[in-house]
């Protein structure tokens, strides 16, 4: 049942949420920013923020709805994980195809901030393309 699920102790001490936040705000638009930071902070390269009601975002998650190529290829290149979100932003059509296939119902689920998967292929500009293509139909 949902009252017999475990506690676990906290197996490191958390990042600062000011300084993920920081992080998470530059990778919305300031790549010189994000590499400083990522260079003296390894381990901000996934920190998330909840801005609220579970929406959940990361430096990678803003650089992909703001369609910053640079800063996204910047973090994927320094170990951040990659989401759905980020590859149709970079027209990582493949990866979209495959995960559509994996998960059909991953065209509705909406990011961060609630900016649907459509909105991402079109912040990736032309080398999104043939994702946008591919999802039109898809979303309806």
């Amino acid at each position: 049942s949902a009252d017999n699920v475990p506690d676990f102790p906290e197996h490191d001490p958390q990042i600062d949420r000011a300084r993920v936040k920081r992080f998470v705000i530059a990778g919305h638009f300031n790549l010189p920013a994000v590499e400083k930071m990522l260079a003296e902070d390894a381990t901000l390269i996934n920190g998330a923020i909840d801005w609220g009601n579970g929406d959940f975002e990361t430096a990678l998650g803003g650089a992909s709805h703001m369609g910053r190529r640079d800063i996204a290829e910047f973090l994927l290149a320094h170990n951040a994980r990659m989401d759905i979100f980020a590859a149709t932003m970079l027209g990582k059509i493949d990866i979209v195809k495959a995960a559509v296939t994996a998960f059909p119902n991953i065209v509705h689920v909406p990011g961060p901030h609630k900016i649907p998967l459509l909105a991402h292929a079109e912040k990736g500009g032309p080398a999104a393309v043939a994702v946008l293509e591919f999802l039109r139909p898809l979303v309806g």
